[in-house]
């Protein structure tokens, strides 16, 4: 006997949640997506201390990695800055600016994409300081200005491009402090993503886990349009320390809230929400847990339709964790494929 139409989709819909497609699916709960740049576990020299970014592109559990940071959208010389920590010492500096000028991470960019990585830029992070822009036209021209920096290579663009002729898939925002125009800054990088058919582009964010998020409520409350969400569930008292095993009502940990928030509130119905999680022990104040921890936690966030995975803080502390990655990995495509059972079984 042939079998049945459904039964097919649900083999299709298995072998995505198993980590065939090494991307950003938004159809699935099993993404791992993971902060590079910082090299936040602090190792100066050695194996421990942040590779190049191609050097965790060959492991098959990331989907995605978000470059952190743009730190200054507009800086010296009118031109971006970004901050790699010791991945930015085999970089120059742009003439009359503070912008590097990184062929080597741009080398690794268009590596990772043929390995099927969505590569995200992350703008903000704990020194960014603008405040967002004066006006709505200042962040407009801030779109652009960071669409011909980023995006695909423009002709006759006067903008340098510390990448060369690798572009982004697509935009992170993590801002730690309040932010002045940046609905119009996040519709026009919308608008210019949208209007470029050459491949699939994202915009994503991550608030805290405390809800409404201080710094991006604005964006947030139906303003963009977001694909993803990365929710910090750590250095807060919602954090995943707030998890109570075996309980279907959780008094602190709070994701119930940041699925109706997906539901009722997110411009885009359709947008996943990760958790946040600290990639080590030292990697955050509060929150840390271990992989095995962690599946109670992702088979409970399993339950709800916004899931999309997991979000870590960061490659070198995760690296330094040895088995954390592929443990998280696991939890997530053993708890799809449950699920996925349970349907089977359902037709």
């Amino acid at each position: 006997m042939a079998p049945s139409k459904n039964f097919l989709s649900l083999a299709a819909m298995l072998a995505v949640t198993q980590g065939v497609y090494a991307t950003l699916d938004t159809t699935s709960s099993s993404n791992v997506a993971v902060y590079w740049g910082q090299n936040s576990y602090m190792q100066s020299s050695g194996d421990l201390a942040q590779q190049r970014l191609s050097y965790y592109c060959d492991n098959t559990d990331i989907d995605v990695f978000q470059l952190a940071f743009l730190t200054v959208i507009n800086g010296v010389g009118g031109a971006p800055e970004i901050d790699f920590a010791n991945q930015g010492d085999k970089c120059t500096t742009f003439s009359g600016t503070a912008l590097l000028n990184c062929p080597e991470i741009g080398e690794d960019i268009k590596a990772c994409q043929s390995k099927g990585k969505t590569i995200l830029l992350s703008i903000g992070g704990a020194t960014y300081s603008e405040g967002g822009f004066s006006s709505e036209d200042a962040a407009v021209a801030g779109a652009n200005l960071i669409w011909e920096t980023f995006g695909p290579q423009q002709s006759g663009s006067s903008a340098h491009r510390p990448f060369g002729d690798a572009s982004v898939d697509g935009f992170d925002f993590d801002f730690e402090s309040s932010v002045s125009n940046m609905v119009p800054f996040a519709n026009k990088l919308r608008s210019l993503m949208d209007a470029d058919s050459s491949k699939k582009y994202y915009l994503t964010a991550a608030p805290q886990c405390v809800y409404p998020d201080a710094a991006d409520n604005a964006m947030l409350d139906g303003a963009v349009s977001f694909d993803a969400i990365w929710v910090q569930f750590y250095n807060n008292y919602c954090g995943l320390q707030s998890f109570t095993p075996g309980s279907s009502t959780q008094n602190n940990f709070n994701f119930a809230t940041w699925d109706n928030w997906a539901k009722e509130t997110s411009k885009n119905p359709n947008v996943k929400v990760f958790v946040g999680v600290p990639a080590n022990q030292g990697a955050a104040g509060s929150g840390y847990t271990p992989a095995s921890g962690l599946a109670p936690i992702i088979n409970y966030c399993k339950t709800f339709a916004s899931f999309g995975g997991v979000m870590m803080w960061d490659a070198s502390q995760a690296y330094a964790n040895n088995g954390f990655i592929g443990g998280v990995k696991q939890a997530l495509t053993t708890a799809a494929s449950r699920v996925m059972r349970r349907l089977f079984l359902y037709y």
